[in-house]
C-alpha cells in the first residue's frame, strides 16, 4: 500500500495546515486547477495509474496523500514505495504516479494545496480491476449412474466474475445462474463428459477451466447379431454392450464357456467381442450365449448359428431345420437380450 504513516482521518486538516506550513514560503497562490482529477480512476491491475493534479503557480505548496499518510511533500517523498513517483510534465503539474497497480492501492488519493488561509483539497478514487481467475474447480470425478453430482467453481476478479456452466456436448447446453455451484440430480449416462467453467467480467477475457464426470453404468447389450454358415467355411457371431467401466466377454454354450481351442476363437475388444469359427462342422450350428459384465452388473443376448440349405438362407422368422449329428430337429427362432435363452426343440 502507498505510503507509510496512519494519521486518525479526523486529524487529517490539520496534519495537513503544519505539513504545508513547513514548506518552502512561496509566493501566494491564485488558484489550482483540480476539474481533472475528481473524477474516479479506473486501472487494471499491473497497470500505470496517474492521478493528475495542476496548480495555476509553480511556487504552491503541494502535497499527495491516502489513507494510510503522507505520499510526497513538495518534491520530498515520504512513502517507501518504490512504485511511486511524481510525474511534472509541465511546472505546473503535480501528478502522482503509481507503477504495477495492485489491489491493495485502490481508494481516495488527495492533491492539497496550500492557500493563504487553508489547504484546498481534491480527492480522486483509485478503483483496480482485476481480470477474472479462477482459483478452484472440482478435480474429475467418477460416479454410478443415479447419483447426484455437485460441481464447485470459485473464482476471483474485480468486478466479481459472473460464473457459468457449459456440458461440452454437439448442443453445447448451458446451465444459467448456477454460479459456483453445479448440481446435477440423479445423473444419467447421457450427462457424462467434460464440463467448462468460465469466469467473466469486462476486465479481460474470461478464464476457462474444465471438469470430466464420468458417470458408470451396467452394461446393455447394444447388438447380437446371428450368422448363417456354410459347412468347411468360416463364420463369426458378433456381440456388442454399453457400459463404463467397459465390460468383458464371455461366450457360452449350453451353459459351457467357451475358450479359444479347437477351432473356435475369441477376439474382444472395447464394447465388442467376436466368436470366430474357422472351419464351420455340423456341430457348430446352434444357440450361443454372450454374456457381458462389469462391476455394477451382468447381461447376456442368445445368437445363433444357422445353416444354409440348397444355397439359400434360412428365415429366421418362422421355424427352420437345424442338422446336428444325431437327427433333424425344429425350433423357433428367438433373440431376447438381457435374458439367457434356449431353444425350445419341437
Amino acid at each position: 500500500m502507498v505510503g507509510r504513516v496512519h494519521p486518525d482521518r479526523k486529524q487529517l486538516p490539520l496534519v495537513l495546515l503544519r505539513l504545508l506550513c513547513l514548506l518552502p514560503t512561496g509566493l501566494p497562490v491564485r488558484g489550482v486547477d483540480f476539474t481533472r482529477g475528481t473524477d474516479n480512476i479506473t486501472v487494471r491491475q499491473g497497470d500505470t495509474a496517474i492521478l493528475r493534479c495542476y496548480v495555476e503557480d509553480k511556487s504552491s505548496k503541494v502535497a499527495w496523500l491516502n489513507r494510510s499518510g503522507i505520499i510526497f511533500a513538495g518534491h520530498d517523498k515520504w512513502s517507501l514505495d518504490p512504485r511511486v513517483e511524481l510525474e511534472k510534465r509541465t511546472a505546473l503539474e503535480y501528478s502522482l504516479r503509481i507503477q504495477k497497480v495492485d489491489v491493495y492501492d485502490e481508494g481516495s488519493y488527495t492533491c492539497s494545496v496550500q492557500t493563504q488561509h487553508q489547504p484546498k483539497t481534491s480527492q480522486v478514487y483509485l478503483i483496480v480491476q482485476v481480470p477474472p481467475k479462477i482459483s478452484n474447480i472440482s478435480s474429475d470425478v467418477t460416479v454410478n449412474e443415479g447419483s447426484n453430482v455437485t460441481l464447485v467453481c470459485m473464482a476471483n476478479g474485480r468486478p466479481e466474475p459472473v460464473i457459468t456452466w457449459r456440458h461440452l456436448t454437439p448442443t453445447g447446453r448451458e446451465f444459467e445462474g448456477e454460479e459456483e455451484y453445479l448440481e446435477i440430480l440423479g445423473i444419467t449416462r447421457e450427462q457424462s463428459g467434460k464440463y467448462e467453467c468460465k469466469a467473466a467480467n469486462e476486465v479481460s477475457s474470461a478464464d476457462v477451466k474444465q471438469v470430466k464426470v464420468t458417470v458408470n453404468y451396467p452394461p446393455t447389450i447394444t447388438e447380437s447379431k446371428s450368422n448363417e454358415a456354410t459347412t468347411g467355411r468360416q463364420a463369426s457371431l458378433k456381440c456388442e454392450a454399453s457400459a463404463v467401466p467397459a465390460p468383458d466377454f464371455e461366450w457360452y454354450r449350453d451353459d459351457t464357456r467357451i475358450n479359444s481351442a479347437n477351432g473356435l476363437e475369441i477376439k474382444s475388444i472395447e464394447g465388442q467381442s467376436l466368436l470366430m469359427v474357422t472351419n464351420v462342422t455340423e456341430e457348430h450350428y446352434g444357440n450361443y450365449t454372450c454374456v457381458a459384465a462389469n462391476k455394477l452388473g451382468v447381461t447376456n443376448a442368445s445368437l445363433i448359428l444357422f445353416s444354409m440349405e440348397n444355397g439359400k438362407s434360412m428365415n429366421r422368422k418362422t421355424e427352420d431345420q437345424i442338422l446336428d449329428n444325431r437327427s433333424y430337429i425344429h425350433f423357433g427362432f428367438l433373440l431376447v437380450s438381457g435374458v439367457r435363452y434356449w431353444p425350445v426343440f419341437l
